[in-house]
């Protein structure tokens, strides 16, 4: 029978993993959302003021870039996570703590 903390355990690297695929996962979806976003407005803009197609350009351009820009600060935001976990591989610290965490779990009934 699986006990209480192993349960625990199991449940924290599965969080983890899926905290590990969700950065990525994001930078995609902000590749397609963008754009599409901004078309959708220019076209609604273009049915709305009957411009033609000056709108869903315009809007789609403003799309991309928008889309490009939340995947630049997705990078680096995922990029320093990755370097703070490093560090801390490094110093040892966060070995350190995950055998704490194994400890006190251990101890518990």
């Amino acid at each position: 029978m699986i006990g209480y903390p192993v349960f625990k355990d199991i449940l924290r690297q599965q969080q983890s993993g899926m905290e590990a695929m969700a950065g990525p996962g994001v930078i995609g979806f902000h590749l397609v959302s963008g754009p599409l976003v901004g078309f959708c407005l220019g076209y609604g803009l273009d049915y709305w003021l009957d411009t033609g197609p000056w709108g869903k350009l315009t809007f789609l351009i403003i799309g991309i870039a928008a889309g490009f820009l939340n995947v630049y600060r997705d990078s680096r935001r995922l990029l320093k996570k990755m370097a703070a976990r490093d560090a801390l591989d490094k110093t040892g610290t966060g070995h350190a703590r995950a055998d704490k965490n194994a400890e006190g779990h251990n101890a518990q009934p």
